[in-house]
């Protein structure tokens, strides 16, 4: 399920309107302000601040400070999930993270992308859903509507342009299954 932006032509104007901007500016300058220099061990407290902006966030959640995340309100993470150090959280359209992901450092999930086929290039979010146990290895890149099942493992490095099965590990550019991985 895709979604055009509030505005369908970028050469018009921005994709967001100026309430989502002025959001997005006043989020940037609260996770700087209060959770950007916290230590590692202030998940809870980091957990909060996304909460406040209109995150889903579970209990035993691990958000390091570094990570980014661009539209908390486009964010759901599950109980017992991490997110690593550096990880890109390009949240334009709907992030679900189910229960025990783990996101690994320098991770990128894009759920906005755009169509080149029209004129301006209007903004479009796909979602992107991450199910319970799966694990998204170091600097991986997800595309937009991609959906990566149950207990999946991505190789770092690794390019995810389409939905990878259920208990498998999978790597490579694109990302493919290797082999079954045990439940």
């Amino acid at each position: 399920m895709a979604s055009k932006s509030v505005n369908s032509n970028t050469r018009e104007g921005p994709s967001f309107g100026l309430g989502n901007r002025v959001a997005r500016v006043l989020w940037k300058v609260v996770w700087f302000c209060l959770c950007r220099w916290t230590p590692p061990p202030l998940h809870r407290w980091r957990s909060l601040v996304l909460r406040i902006f209109g995150a889903e966030v579970g209990a035993g959640v691990h958000v390091y400070a570094s990570a980014q995340i661009w539209a908390p309100w486009n964010l759901k993470i599950g109980d017992g999930s991490g997110i690593g150090r550096g990880a890109i959280l390009y949240s334009q359209g709907r992030i679900t993270l189910g229960r025990r992901v783990v996101i690994s450092q320098g991770v990128h999930l894009c759920a906005g992308t755009h169509d080149f086929e029209e004129p301006g290039f209007p903004l479009v979010t796909k979602p992107i859903v991450v199910e319970d146990n799966a694990w998204i290895a170091a600097e991986a890149f997800v595309h937009p509507g991609v959906t990566v099942k149950e207990g999946c493992v991505i190789g770092a490095r690794s390019v995810v342009v389409e939905d990878l099965p259920e208990w498998t590990v999978c790597s490579g550019f694109p990302a493919r299954v290797l082999r079954p991985r045990k439940r």
